[in-house]
């Protein structure tokens, strides 16, 4: 696949949010370890914002299928909320009329990753989404300056953002509600991080 279709990102999107439900408890289970245990309860809005702006449409392009995305976490509370609408968003800028190459998504996934941490002042290794969200970008960018097509690009975000997600199991937070707790969210996943992981593997199950 050279271009991610119209039908690849709205499968793409309903495929996150299904997986967002499926994961819900253990994402809430994350966040109760390391943050305010809100987490879960917010990302859940957000879903069910997503499937019902899909629904409005007309989702009739991939940049409408971001920009749905989008909107729906930039109108949801919490401090992730926001942060992932406008992560979402650059996705929706760089598909606007034109064909979403792999190298468009690199470029995509780069811009976003500036914009989270502009906005949210993380580095990778503060223990935040950033952690996935910043080797996605870097993979996603070297497939596709290796000629991967978009399927294989994804796939190679998917797996960098699992390891990145990993990663914030050991480290001791820096930003976010889990600097608040310190110690005793060392050995917590960010749930995050781990949700752009869930994002980019939706885009290629």
């Amino acid at each position: 696949m050279t271009t991610l279709t119209t039908e690849h990102a709205r499968a793409w999107a309903d495929r996150f949010v299904a997986v967002g439900k499926d994961r819900d408890s253990e994402l809430t289970e994350l966040d109760r370890k390391a943050g305010d245990g809100d987490y879960g309860t917010n990302l859940r809005s957000a879903l069910r914002r997503v499937a019902a702006n899909l629904e409005a449409g007309p989702a009739d392009s991939p940049h409408a299928v971001f920009l749905a995305i989008s909107e729906a976490f930039l109108n949801t509370g919490g401090t992730s909320g926001p942060l992932f609408g406008m992560w979402f968003r650059e996705f929706a800028k760089a598909a606007k009329d034109k064909p979403v190459t792999a190298t468009v998504l690199g470029e995509a996934a780069t811009n976003a990753v500036a914009v989270v941490q502009r906005l949210g002042k993380a580095e990778v290794g503060h223990k935040t989404m950033v952690d996935a969200m910043a080797p996605a970008a870097e993979a996603l960018t070297a497939a596709a300056a290796r000629g991967a097509d978009v399927a294989g690009a994804l796939a190679e975000a998917a797996k960098a953002a699992h390891i990145g997600a990993a990663s914030t199991e050991k480290l001791l937070a820096k930003r976010g509600r889990a600097s608040y707790v310190g110690e005793h969210a060392r050995g917590v996943i960010d749930p995050g991080a781990l949700t752009v992981a869930y994002f980019f593997d939706a885009a290629s199950h």
